[in-house]
């Protein structure tokens, strides 16, 4: 109980911290980000969520179930179809490994594949991952702001640093200033939009709201597309040290 009040009481300074970011008269562009993605995740965090795939000629879901801690833990496990149980993904410090259960292995994810797409959908591994690059190995500008609904957004732009070991070209995101990530549009090296990331609806989950369903589309096939529905979620919630273990990938105790 001494520790749950310790990391909400963290939790309130954090996000008053991030307020005060956003609340500038020049705010912060990088601050705002880091806000957003330390919104979504929070000290830690459990959801269960739905993904369907959708092609023109087809359509597939999966139930999964997700947690982190901090910037550098996180697992994703799928719970169904039956078929595709057991698959997960595990993130530690920037390290990636996949578990296939239909061949019993344990597969780390190099660096040079962390932008191809995860489990077959428009989502890349890094997009799962959720990862701080885009906080790390951008600088960003702050291209403008808008009311929208009675919030202020945010349209930041992120380029990456030099030499840093990116896939895109560039990014530009709106952030509304309740952290609430309403768009992430992504582009190639020759400043081409290539897929987008669109939030559809926003929910009020565990005491704050919450991107509830995104989409992930292609410009050039939009009849292909990844969405993204969160059923439930929890925030700041006691996760033991073993669940973030690749022992616990392949035979998982929680």
């Amino acid at each position: 109980m001494h520790n749950r009040l310790l990391a909400n009481m963290l939790c309130i300074l954090l996000a008053f911290g991030s307020c005060l970011a956003l609340a500038q008269e020049n705010p912060d562009p990088k601050a705002i980000v880091r806000a957003a993605l330390d919104h979504w995740r929070g000290l830690s965090s459990y959801s269960e969520m739905t993904m369907t795939i959708h092609r023109p000629d087809w359509e597939r879901s999966m139930s999964m179930r997700a947690w982190t801690r901090g910037d550098d833990y996180s697992l994703v496990r799928v719970t169904a179809p039956a078929k595709d149980s057991g698959s997960g993904t595990l993130l530690i410090d920037n390290e990636m490994w996949t578990y296939a259960p239909k061949i019993n292995r344990v597969i780390k994810v190099p660096s040079s594949m962390m932008g191809q797409s995860w489990m077959g959908s428009d989502f890349s591994n890094k997009d799962i991952a959720r990862a701080d690059d885009i906080v790390d190995q951008y600088n960003h500008k702050l291209l403008k702001t808008e009311e929208v609904d009675g919030h202020t957004v945010y349209h930041i732009e992120a380029i990456p640093k030099e030499n840093a070991p990116v896939v895109w070209g560039r990014e530009v995101l709106q952030i509304r200033d309740d952290y609430v990530m309403l768009r992430e549009d992504f582009y190639d090296q020759d400043n081409e939009l290539v897929k987008s990331m669109v939030t559809d609806d926003i929910a009020m989950m565990d005491g704050r709201p919450v991107a509830r369903v995104q989409r992930m589309s292609n410009v050039d096939e939009p009849d292909k597309w990844t969405q993204v529905e969160v059923k439930e979620v929890d925030f700041e919630v006691d996760l033991p040290d073993r669940l973030f273990t690749l022992s616990n990938l392949r035979n998982p105790r929680q």
